[in-house]
């Protein structure tokens, strides 16, 4: 299968780019300190603990159609809960990152595969989930005071699926806040963040 490209002609390894960003994902997870979990997010109304539960559910929706295995819960209904402590939580989203993986890879041969989005090539799917996992490493590490920016690197790889894929989410279902204004000069990751609704500035509101 070969790789995808963007508007810039960037040629993208979309299993690569999912391993990256789940990569960033744990790394967001397992910097959260016991303490946060109850923090507020660049997420609405969900707190560290939620939008935790709603990257790992969504990792299993994006794939179920391949796995044949429906999320554990509603990803848009996350409980504001752990499995146990943080450790806990981080080994349980790692195994979940390890069956989407697998799951997309298992398609690496095929024309393509069946998603929630509909028939597509197994790499352009991985991309889609590996946006999905990127902003929310990006949710949390923000709402815990991690310093792990979205790099410019992976923003422009994500360019791809985001062009693809998040207008017609936000259009179609909603689920996706408006688009946050950002200056011409801005970074490609703070235009990808407002791409698909977040603040790139966004800080915890003030005790």
């Amino acid at each position: 299968m070969r790789d995808q490209k963007g508007g810039s002609g960037l040629s993208v390894d979309g299993f690569k780019l999912l391993a990256d960003a789940h990569e960033y994902l744990m790394t967001a997870v397992r910097g959260v300190p016991e303490e946060a979990w109850g923090a507020a997010t660049p997420c609405s109304e969900w707190t560290v603990r939620q939008v935790f539960q709603h990257a790992r559910l969504d990792q299993q929706a994006l794939t179920m159609q391949i796995t044949g295995q429906a999320p554990e819960s509603d990803p848009f209904e996350p409980a504001d809960a752990l499995p146990g402590s943080g450790a806990d939580a981080a080994m349980q989203l790692e195994a979940t990152l390890a069956a989407a993986l697998k799951a997309w890879e298992s398609g690496r041969e095929a024309e393509s595969v069946a998603t929630p989005m509909g028939p597509m090539p197994a790499q352009a799917g991985a991309m889609v989930a590996a946006l999905d996992a990127a902003v929310h490493a990006w949710d949390i590490a923000r709402a815990t005071g991690q310093d792990l920016p979205l790099t410019e690197d992976m923003a422009e790889r994500l360019e791809i699926p985001a062009g693809q894929v998040v207008e017609f989410v936000r259009q179609s279902f909603g689920k996706y806040a408006p688009v946050v204004e950002t200056p011409a000069d801005a970074s490609r990751a703070d235009k990808l963040l407002a791409f698909t609704g977040r603040d790139p500035h966004w800080s915890a509101p003030a005790n």
